[in-house]
C-alpha cells in the first residue's frame, strides 16, 4: 500500500469515527466511557495521519 493510499484509509476511519461521535454525542443513552474511547481513536488516527504527512515532505 502506498502512502497515499494508506493516508486516504486513515482519512475514511477518521470521518467514520467523527460520524460515530457525533451520534454517540446527540444520544442520551451513551455513556462518558464510549465516548472518550472514541475520541481517544480519532486523535491517533489524526496523529498518525500528521507522522505520515511530514515523512513525505521530507
Amino acid at each position: 500500500m502506498t502512502i497515499q493510499a494508506h493516508l486516504e484509509s486513515l482519512e475514511k476511519k477518521h470521518g467514520a469515527l467523527e460520524e460515530k461521535l457525533h451520534d454517540a454525542l446527540t444520544s442520551p443513552s451513551v455513556n462518558d466511557q464510549h465516548i472518550a474511547e472514541l475520541k481517544r481513536l480519532k486523535l491517533r488516527l489524526k496523529d498518525e495521519m500528521e507522522r505520515l504527512r511530514s515523512s513525505t515532505r521530507h
